[in-house]
């Protein structure tokens, strides 16, 4: 895909490859995001000092990284350098060396970043809420993996995730800027041109997993803590869903950006928590509508309580003309933010490959948004948002709160220490824990 732009002398290339973190092996959670780290440190061709060399006196920059759903490798130059950009892409992509002692040295700084961030309550909530809604499914672990999973993690895991996983028939070039399209097929056809997939695998079978017939509140005991990091989540729809829109619409008047309904509730009206948020986050496959925010120990029940009601209301009562009205704007005016350079266009047209949406999904998305009515938002929640088989996180100290934690129903404690090893089974399962509440 080439997007010319001839107005800057700078060319990028994004690669896509369309595998991520839920290709990860089930023993070996992070994979993925360690072998897209590793790929500008050095190929077949080059060491890692020889790529920085190259790209610094290009006047460029390298980016790679790991999503869910994608890997991805980005090169941007000086126009000047069109050669050394394709050059240098296809190198990354097609001949990682995986180094011995770089790969030695990505370890030691991943468990350096995860040693910090497991201690983060907001991002324990997370994990753990990811660990409980999807289990059963590929989306169910952590994405940069567990502190285990990293040590054991070896070079030939390394290249055995690489070679199943960047093929060209998973892969999506978008070129951005200064370049005409003869240019562009020449410089692709010359270093990507011999790149041929390793042989064909089986598409992953569909994800078919049942809802849980009753709500599943999980809580992370951390003694020491002042405040308590709250989630409730359901499950949601694939991103390339019809259902997308008008439950967009739902989560901005939820919990958006704007002007919202959690907020209101929680910090307007009863001054309990600092911001409070909804999120509707969509992958290939599954998706999930989660809630979020943080308040004082002894609040934690009630701010919980307080955002199940409000999803009640969302389901049980048509949204107003004004929020709907409100929601619309937002969404819309924010579309043309994301347009606003080549680099952003790239981003948002990738998506819509990625997620074989229309070719012309972004000509439209503002009319499919505007053709929405109140009904429309009304029967997508009453569809996708279940307030009573949701899943709910709490990482706080569990003393403080302890007493009135049945009213949110039967109820798991897990101590923090104890965190990383409790696992559901599948999203009815079974979790190693200290206590239950009946």
């Amino acid at each position: 895909m080439l997007i010319q732009r001839q107005d800057l002398p700078l060319l990028t290339l994004y690669a896509i490859v369309e595998t991520g973190a839920e290709a990860d092996p089930s023993n070996l959670p992070g994979t993925a995001e360690m072998a897209a780290d590793l790929l500008p440190e050095g190929t077949q061709r080059r060491s890692a000092f020889q790529i920085a060399q190259a790209i610094d006196q290009a006047g460029g920059n390298i980016n790679t990284g790991a999503g869910w759903d994608e890997s991805f490798a980005n090169v941007s130059v000086l126009s000047d350098h069109k050669k050394l950009a394709f050059d240098l892409l296809a190198d990354l992509l097609m001949h990682p060396a995986f180094a011995p002692q770089e790969i030695e040295r990505v370890r030691k700084q991943t468990l350096s970043a995860l040693d910090i961030v497991t201690q983060d309550p907001s991002y324990l909530a997370d994990v753990v809420l990811r660990r409980y809604l999807y289990a059963g499914t590929p989306y169910a672990h952590s994405e940069d993996g567990t502190p285990e999973a990293i040590r054991r993690v070896t070079r030939q895991d390394l290249v055995a995730f690489h070679a199943r996983n960047y093929v060209p028939s998973r892969t999506i070039l978008a070129v951005v800027g200064d370049i005409s399209d003869q240019q562009c097929l020449a410089l692709a056809t010359r270093f990507l041109g011999d790149w041929k997939d390793r042989g064909s695998s089986p598409p992953p079978p569909p994800l078919e997993y049942p809802q849980p017939p009753e709500r599943q509140v999980i809580v992370i005991d951390k003694p020491d803590a002042v405040q308590t990091e709250i989630r409730v989540a359901n499950l949601a729809v694939p991103r390339s869903s019809p259902d997308y829109y008008a439950l967009t619409v739902a989560d901005q008047v939820l919990g958006g950006p704007a002007a919202n309904r959690l907020f209101e509730a929680l910090r307007t009206r009863r001054g309990l928590v600092y911001g409070a948020s909804s999120d509707l986050k969509c992958y290939s496959s599954l998706g999930a509508w989660i809630a979020r925010t943080s308040t004082r120990s002894s609040e934690s029940v009630r701010a919980t309580e307080m955002i199940l009601d409000q999803m009640k209301r969302l389901r049980s009562h048509p949204i107003s003309g004004a929020e709907l009205e409100m929601a619309q704007n937002y969404l819309v005016g924010h579309q043309a933010l994301e347009f606003e350079s080549p680099s952003q266009i790239a981003n948002q047209v990738l998506k819509v490959l990625m997620y074989h949406l229309p070719l012309d999904y972004w000509n439209h998305f503002a009319e499919h948004i505007r053709s929405l009515n109140t009904a429309d938002v009304l029967s997508a929640t009453q569809k996708y948002l279940r307030p009573d088989d949701d899943v709910i996180v709490l990482v706080g100290d569990v003393s403080a709160f302890k007493s009135n934690l049945k009213k949110l129903g039967p109820y798991r404690v897990i101590p923090i220490a104890d965190a990383n090893q409790a696992f559901p089974k599948n999203r009815k399962g079974t979790a190693a824990y200290s206590e239950t509440g009946e």
